[in-house]
């Protein structure tokens, strides 16, 4: 298995007779090898391993996440409970790509402290395929810390042992003191400074799989795994009792009924799917901000196992910006789509024509999403939810040959050559199709290559080529000055 993963690596999807070819018409417009085999193995990884960073609030899971991938995106506060939008980033280190699961405090859980951080650690453990446990060395091991390492043991994650706020050598001894829980060697970081934190990322380097251990659409991976997301109380628990034809999740007017994410293998259309049902929580008033975010977490951990993210929108409401969060986390982890628009049948014509509107200025960057308008409670047009989900699953798995890429390339160039910027006029030479789950695309140019152009090129490829119902990548690489060549 491993060896099947280490050779697709290599060329990403490119066959070697198609390889070849393409490395030959590289060299012809001047791209040096390595750029070349270096752009192709980046777009088509496939799948990347998940780390996920967990810990107890306030120990600086936060500032540890900004400095892992290089850039200020998760928000950062001196005090517990800070939320943030989004949960999953991309990092890069020592030349191997990961996800990071950011699983940030909030105010702890009526039900105690116990339950609150089993809560926090368990969907992102899930989600995971190794684990950084940060530990304030400041403060050392806590009654908390060892809830932790109790979850810890019995997921049988790999874990790396982050002894954060070590500012100096002064702080060594106090890292040294976490021996005591018993999860190997504690490397000693300060992630607001960042000493230390690169022989950190090596030993999560070791921990990390090459891939993640889920096999997506084989007989290895089982059924195909579809995420029921959307916020709280939009009906994803009705709709799975519909699809199942019998009583199989508790259905309440209460907002977050469902605590724990459901699998069901429900049977449809002679095929057997996995459901991963990602009911909201329950709310309380005062934790509201919390609330958003654990949802937040545990939409983020059943993305992350899914193929297909069907996201539920209640009709009889307006399109707000959590659903639009929501459906920003599965385009961005990369998931085939299916916008599912709910409680149908309670629409007047009057809402029905507001509707229409929202979904054309609101969701307008995911019309190549299919839709289906539903009800779950009544069970209307649910027959149309298995040929929604096939479509979807079908263009997320779409390739393109480069070399009937290459001439559809050719001739878009030509009638509409990219604007003249600075007197130069950058142009699209080649490119080809790395990688598929979701579609990502490598082109190489003569120089830059505008975000307006390239939503231009990615419309037009939509247009020749299908992609229905999944989002599509693409990078440009562009030629090294020649003159930099010895």
């Amino acid at each position: 298995m491993n060896d099947q993963i280490d050779s697709g690596d290599e060329h990403g999807e490119l066959g070697d007779a198609e390889y070849a070819e393409f490395m030959e018409l590289a060299a012809q417009e001047g791209f040096e090898a390595e750029e070349i085999e270096g752009a192709i193995g980046e777009a088509g990884h496939g799948p990347l391993p998940v780390l996920a960073v967990v810990g107890r609030p306030n120990v600086g899971k936060s500032t540890l996440v900004n400095r892992i991938i290089g850039r200020r995106e998760a928000v950062v506060e001196d005090k517990p409970g800070v939320t943030r939008d989004r949960v999953t980033y991309e990092a890069e280190w020592a030349g191997r790509r990961f996800k990071v699961v950011d699983t940030g405090g909030w105010e702890q859980d009526v039900l105690g402290i116990d339950a609150s951080v089993a809560a926090q650690a368990e969907y992102a453990i899930e989600a995971s395929d190794a684990v950084v446990f940060v530990v304030d060395s400041t403060v050392g091991a806590t009654d908390t810390d060892e809830a932790v390492v109790r979850l810890l043991r019995k997921a049988g994650k790999p874990v790396v042992l982050c002894a954060n706020k070590v500012d100096g050598q002064s702080g060594e001894a106090d890292a040294t003191a976490l021996w005591s829980l018993g999860l190997g060697e504690p490397h000693p970081v300060s992630s607001l400074h960042g000493r230390g934190t690169g022989d950190m990322l090596d030993a999560v380097l070791e921990a990390l799989p090459d891939a993640p251990a889920q096999t997506f659409g084989t007989a290895i991976g089982g059924p195909r795994r579809i995420a029921l997301i959307g916020r709280p109380n939009v009906g994803k628990s009705s709709l799975l009792n519909k699809v199942a034809g019998e009583e199989r999740v508790v259905v309440n007017e209460i907002a977050g009924t469902t605590r724990d994410p459901v699998d069901e293998l429900i049977e449809l259309g002679g095929t057997v799917w996995k459901f991963i049902d990602t009911a909201g929580i329950r709310r309380r008033v005062h934790l509201q901000e919390g609330a958003d975010y654990y949802a937040s977490l545990r939409t983020a951990a059943a993305v992350e196992k899914a193929e297909v993210a069907v996201i539920l929108i209640d009709t009889s409401e307006s399109i707000s910006v959590q659903d639009q969060r929501i459906i920003t986390m599965a385009v961005e982890a990369g998931r085939a789509l299916v916008i599912a628009y709910n409680k149908w049948d309670t629409l007047d014509e009057e809402r029905r024509y507001y509707l229409e509107r929202e979904i054309e200025t609101e969701l307008a960057q995911i019309a190549w999403a299919p839709r289906v308008n539903v009800s779950a409670r009544t069970g209307r047009h649910m027959e149309r939810l298995v040929p929604a989900i096939e479509t979807a699953l079908a263009g997320w798995e779409t390739r393109v040959p480069t070399g009937r890429l290459n001439a559809f390339l050719g001739e878009l160039v030509a009638a509409h050559p990219h604007p003249i910027r600075g007197g130069k006029q950058p142009r699209i030479l080649f490119g080809t199709q790395a990688g598929t789950k979701p579609p990502r695309f490598v082109l190489f140019a003569s120089g830059f290559i505008e975000a307006g152009y390239r939503r231009f090129v990615e419309r037009r490829l939509r247009e020749e080529f299908g992609f229905e119902g999944t989002p599509i990548h693409i990078s440009v690489r562009v030629r090294e000055k020649r003159g930099r060549k010895k």
